[in-house]
């Protein structure tokens, strides 16, 4: 039975540790693809070296050119340039949608059948992008944020409160930026309403300091944003899809029409398995969780409306 094959595309810190946690489940090889010579080669060899240790065969392979890519079961795209000193927003839509349609376009010519994972910044806009471009169905074209948003959640849950991290089950929906959605209402600890176990004081502090939580290790950082946390979220979902494991995660799917949003990707709690985004789930939402979703969702529209306006003009350009 031969393995499949998934592409990471971009081998900077979170594309190279993507590529190196998909080895370490041994049931895929992978193509880590990077348009820096020497990067994605010795990234790769570097995790090939590390099978013997680990006690994997996956087989990995860098790659500056599309054509090792053909025939991916899933593509995971991670590339993109991070804001620097005096770039707008608007320069950077411009610089990151280039990167994106050109990534998209050339990945699909040769994995027709493939799933997209799209990790790739401003998220909810670059996989609204990659929809476009691909031409794939919404259910192959997936974003990567929830389940991110949604791990760093629980993990300040578990630390405020001196649990496992194993018994807090928590969803953060809506777009990846500080309109972010989380539910108080629907985190349990084994069970136990959140509600019960902490003051609204303190709960407030937490889902504040998760819409924060990218831009709190940035600030420590640096010179980098986080890559261990989004490599392993990646990851998660790639399990999903290609274990058809029909997991309950929160991803930035497209929406018509569910929770009263439509025209574009947001998170929202999906089945994920062998045929990507299977189905949405609509879960019953307070007004006022409704209201915050809502505001979420117009926040992705203006900031989809910007995407496409610097994609034309790069388009043009």
């Amino acid at each position: 039975m031969s393995r499949y094959k998934v592409t990471v595309d971009g081998a900077g810190m979170v594309g190279g540790t993507t590529a190196q946690r998909l080895a370490e489940r041994d049931y895929c090889d992978v193509v880590l693809l990077d348009v820096v010579e020497g990067l994605p080669q010795g990234k790769a060899l570097d995790i090939q070296q590390a099978g013997p240790v680990e006690g994997y065969d996956s087989i990995l392979l860098g790659a500056n050119d599309y054509q090792q890519t053909a025939g991916s079961a899933v593509v995971v795209i991670t590339s993109g340039s991070p804001r620097k000193p005096g770039m707008s927003r608007d320069d950077l839509l411009q610089v990151n949608a280039r990167i994106v349609r050109e990534v998209t376009r050339s990945v699909v010519a040769g994995s027709p059948d493939a799933v997209l994972v799209v990790v790739s910044n401003p998220l909810d806009a670059m996989v609204t992008l990659a929809h476009h471009v691909s031409g794939f169905p919404k259910q192959r074209v997936v974003g990567m944020a929830g389940v991110l948003d949604s791990a760093r959640y629980r993990a300040f849950v578990a630390g405020e409160l001196g649990v496992s991290v194993e018994d807090v089950h928590a969803m953060v929906l809506g777009g990846h930026g500080d309109q972010m959605v989380p539910l108080p209402r629907l985190t349990n600890v084994a069970g136990i309403p959140l509600p019960e176990l902490l003051p609204e004081d303190r709960i407030r502090a937490i889902v504040e300091r998760t819409r924060q939580g990218g831009a709190e290790i940035v600030q420590l950082l640096k010179t980098g944003s986080a890559f261990s946390a989004p490599s392993a979220a990646a990851a998660e979902m790639v399990d999903a899809i290609l274990l058809d494991k029909k997991r309950v995660l929160p991803c930035a799917a497209y929406l018509e029409g569910e929770y009263g949003i439509s025209g574009i990707f947001m998170g929202v709690p999906c089945v994920l398995g062998g045929g990507g985004v299977e189905r949405v789930l609509e879960i019953g939402l307070s007004e006022a969780e409704r209201g915050e979703l809502e505001a979420s969702a117009e926040a992705v529209r203006e900031l989809w409306a910007a995407t496409q306006a610097a994609d034309a003009k790069a388009v043009s350009g």
